[in-house]
């Protein structure tokens, strides 16, 4: 039996804290090494956007833990952990390699999404030595500074939050690598698949662009 590259064991022990919404932040949920071996496994891209995995040209261990974090044994947990039953609920995986200077602005997200997953694979000495592309969950729509937590983008941290309408979230300005998975615990409702779909066509775009 393949070893787990997620540590559900660190993740079934994190508390679930209540300000400024329900969330988890846990740092190091991929061991370094293996984290290591996955950030040498993303292409370097130089586009901004989201990439769904199939676009994109990864090595070994980066396709191992894309094909984890959709698995059953964390959506179990993490349903647990939040009191919500995800039965039923359609995976979406994506995936940002490079962020623009435009990214990060003050949003919720699509309500066809019911929890986000975010999980950080950067390093510190990549340009994060700071708090610089640094998450903030805000307490309002209107002010970056009004934060309860920042999330920091290095060492496999992870967030998981259910969405609704008042999980403001977003970060300063920042340009050049970002490396980060998003995973998203979907509706069953036809919007949800709609943006299902639109991620699976954009995908077959990007593949016969060469992106």
């Amino acid at each position: 039996m393949t070893e787990p590259l997620l540590d559900y064991a660190a993740l079934t022990a994190a508390p679930v804290a209540t300000a400024p919404y329900t969330h988890i932040m846990l740092r190091n949920f991929i061991a370094p090494v293996t984290l290591a071996r996955i950030r040498a496994d993303v292409p370097n891209v130089s586009r901004g956007g989201s990439f769904p995995p199939e676009a994109l040209a990864l090595g070994p261990t980066a396709r191992a833990m894309m094909g984890e974090m959709q698995g059953e044994r964390l959506k179990t947990l993490i349903a647990g952990k939040l009191n919500l039953d995800l039965t039923d609920a359609p995976t979406m995986l994506t995936m940002r390699v490079h962020c623009r200077e435009k990214d990060g602005q003050i949003h919720t997200d699509s309500d066809a999404k019911r929890v986000t997953i975010l999980l950080y694979l950067n390093q510190e000495n990549d340009g994060f030595t700071g708090r610089e592309g640094s998450l903030r969950l805000l307490r309002s729509a209107t002010d970056l500074e009004d934060y309860a937590i920042e999330v920091p983008p290095t060492d496999a941290t992870l967030l998981v939050f259910p969405n609704g309408p008042t999980t403001w979230h977003g970060h300063h300005s920042f340009t050049g690598k970002r490396l980060s998975v998003q995973l998203n615990y979907m509706t069953s409702d036809g919007k949800a698949r709609g943006e299902l779909r639109r991620h699976k066509l954009s995908a077959l775009w990007k593949r016969a662009t060469g992106v």
